[in-house]
């Protein structure tokens, strides 16, 4: 950022009198309202910090570090004493104060915009540091941040910066939110895009390499066949052949090549058995393995479609969730799992992720379906607290996103799991719900 906009921003920071709330939305990103319903954000990436205005940027999920756990006990609902550029370089410092019963408890809040230095930190009145969103030791600055160390101030710049006036701080720190996501969603939708178009063009070719049931069949016969051939020509193989020639019932003699040698007769017909049994297992079942890859490609398609109507950054985050490696739980291919300001929500891919996430969910968790037309199952875990409405249209909207590509209005239903009751596979009874309606033209 430029120190110029800084200096201006400070200035319009000054007409606020508390900070109402604050928490991060993000890893790098933190949410400040000031008087109750004018929030900004401050996004502290290294060397592409920025100050940020928005409708509303969803939180990716609920943070609970040392650093966030102090943010909140001493920001939220304090006054604001105070805020200046400290030696009128990049650093933005608010002076607050929580006044309770017994003392007036003095904290500074930094947010310093400083290259690949970029911090937020947390001073009591002596300036020790309590906390930071990252602690710098000495081999990396001569300014180290380390909890319980005092901060050393930054030397004042040795040069005089350039002024470049702004008509309208509210309107430019819009604007800065419009440009930084439409260069960061072009290039993020090409990356996820690319992703899903790799995993769309496996699924389709094997899709593609399915045998056909009547080949299947014609194989099971064929092995079992010649299996009964090597049973009644016992004594013309000998040990270890690699091809056999084997008297057909209509005297014909049939060339049979054989993958390694075998020791003895009885064990190459059972090799041609368990061939048989496979192929006629895979003719029954393939209506199934064709189903579940039909499935997958449809939801596939239906994720890249939701990837490129995403409309902001915070959409693809929601989409691509950071995985938690955990090699004993299981991951069921069938269910897509996403996080919604710390909201574990699961969908249903197919039929038989439907069913998992019913049959998963408690009593108090939320399920939601598309009313009147069949969907994908959605539902959010609430471990038994109480959902925030926002929460529920986030996991609506997807609902609708994982349905259908048509543009439309529609309504979602939304119940807890114990007034559903499951009839049949994925086909649900359910009363006392509510409704939402979605929007996505």
């Amino acid at each position: 950022m430029k120190l110029s906009h800084l200096k201006q921003i400070v200035n319009y920071l000054k007409n606020f009198k508390k900070i109402s709330a604050v928490h991060r939305v993000s890893d790098t990103i933190i949410k400040v309202v000031f008087d109750k319903n004018d929030t900004l954000y401050f996004n502290m990436q290294r060397s592409n910090s920025s100050i940020f205005k928005c409708q509303e940027y969803p939180r990716s999920k609920v943070y609970n570090a040392p650093f966030d756990v102090i943010l909140a006990k001493r920001f939220n609902r304090s006054n604001i004493l105070g805020i200046e550029l400290v030696n009128g370089d990049k650093i933005i410092r608010f002076k607050t104060s929580l006044a309770s019963a017994y003392k007036e408890e003095i904290t500074y809040l930094q947010f310093e915009f400083t290259g690949k230095y970029t911090n937020v930190i947390i001073l009591d009145e002596d300036m020790v540091v309590l906390e930071a969103l990252r602690h710098i030791d000495l081999f990396s600055s001569f300014r180290e941040v380390r909890v319980g160390q005092k901060l050393l101030d930054v030397p004042a710049a040795p040069f005089t910066p350039k002024e470049y006036p702004l008509e309208d701080v509210e309107a430019y720190l819009y604007e800065v939110y419009e440009k930084e996501q439409n260069a960061k969603l072009s290039s993020l939708k090409k990356q996820k895009v690319a992703l899903l178009s790799k995993k769309l063009k496996k699924l389709q070719k094997l899709y593609e390499r399915l045998e056909s049931q009547e080949e299947l069949e014609a194989e099971a016969q064929r092995y079992e066949h010649y299996g009964n051939l090597v049973l009644s020509n016992v004594h013309n193989i000998k040990p270890y052949s690699e091809v056999l020639y084997l008297n057909d019932y209509d005297g014909s003699v049939v060339e049979v090549p054989l993958q390694k040698p075998h020791a003895t007769p009885f064990t190459i017909s059972e090799m041609f058995f368990t061939k048989s049994k496979k192929a006629k297992q895979r003719a029954k079942h393939l209506h199934i393995e064709e189903e579940s890859l039909r499935s997958k490609i449809e939801h596939i398609k239906l994720f890249i479609n939701t990837v490129e109507e995403a409309k902001d950054i915070a959409k693809i985050e929601l989409l691509f969730p950071k995985r938690i490696q955990n090699k004993k739980v299981k991951q069921d291919d069938s269910i897509e799992t996403f996080w919604i300001e710390g909201y574990k929500v699961e969908l249903g891919k197919n039929e038989k992720g439907n069913i998992a996430v019913l049959k998963n969910a408690k009593a108090r968790d939320i399920w939601l379906h598309m009313r009147d037309m069949p969907s994908c199952h959605v539902i959010i875990h609430t471990d038994k607290q109480q959902l925030p409405q926002n929460i529920i249209a986030a996991a609506a909207r997807l609902c609708v996103d994982f349905t259908t590509t048509s543009k439309d209005r529609y309504l979602v239903d939304y119940t807890p799991r114990r007034e559903v009751t499951i009839q049949n596979g994925a086909n649900v009874l359910y009363n006392k719900y509510k409704t939402i309606e979605v929007d996505t033209r």
